[in-house]
């Protein structure tokens, strides 16, 4: 896509600044959402001259989850997705697989309310920074879905434990800022007009890394937490380790577009 309507990207240096940006609606998620979001994050799986990517939502909220009154005016009777020419485009869920598959290190600044696929996208971000009006919750349970998707049944036991995954799964109970802190689901909470702030000191010390060793901490982060044995982990560990001692690995080429 040459242009996007529903969000916006701004490209600083190795930086990008991805705003859902329907703020009359609370950044709710609609076809034309999915398909933007789901463009942008496949075009980022080879782009290595793109190092950290900022997520947040424009206005009061990170995202309010589905929009059901785009979502009860289209006549979709399953998940929301994209609309194509062919027909029915990507879905949710291939959004939350392209921001885990991508090299970029995902942080989400989580403003105000972020529900449902919202939620999980937070979730599916590397680092999470709330500002105190920041409220999370697993949405489906509470119209009648099961509170298992989009990757929360993953996510949460292995971020919070399962007692406290089951009460929001079960329940769909907001998480406020300060209870998020206290259970590691968040790496900091600031004032509302501190976000960008926090978020410019965090991308000063990522960028500060190896481009490749930052690539490979997320891709082996991600990679450990479905190995079970310990040794089959440290094997991977060293693997990488001696990649990115490769020599090669120290002289980034100059936008022959992987870096």
């Amino acid at each position: 896509m040459s242009e996007y309507t529903t969000i916006s990207v701004v490209h600083d240096g190795a930086v990008d600044w991805l705003t859902l940006n329907r703020p009359e609606r609370l950044n709710a998620l609609n076809g034309t959402m999915v398909e933007e979001l789901w463009d942008y994050f496949s075009g980022l799986q080879t782009d290595y001259s793109r190092r950290v990517v900022i997520m947040r939502g424009a206005g009061k909220a990170f995202c309010a989850g589905l929009d059901l009154v785009w979502f009860n005016e289209s006549g979709n009777g399953g998940m929301p997705r994209g609309e194509t020419e062919e027909g029915q485009g990507p879905s949710l869920a291939d959004i939350v697989l392209k921001m885990r598959s991508c090299p970029q290190a995902v942080v989400s600044l989580v403003n105000g309310a972020a529900c449902g696929g919202g939620f999980s996208f937070a979730l599916a971000s590397d680092i999470r920074i709330a500002s105190r009006s920041a409220k999370m919750n697993v949405a489906y349970v509470k119209i009648g879905l099961s509170g298992c998707e989009l990757g929360t049944s993953y996510f949460l036991p292995r971020m919070l434990g399962t007692s406290v995954a089951a009460e929001l799964m079960m329940t769909g109970r907001f998480i406020h800022a300060d209870r998020a802190l206290a259970l590691g689901l968040v790496s900091e909470v600031v004032d509302d007009d501190q976000l960008e702030d926090a978020a410019r000191a965090l991308i000063e010390d990522l960028l500060a890394a190896s481009p490749k060793g930052l690539r490979k901490t997320k891709e082996v982060m991600t990679r450990a937490s479905e190995i079970e044995d310990l040794a089959a982990v440290i094997a991977l560990e060293e693997r990488t380790q001696m990649a990115c001692m490769d020599p090669s690995s120290f002289a980034p080429k100059v936008n022959k577009a992987k870096a």
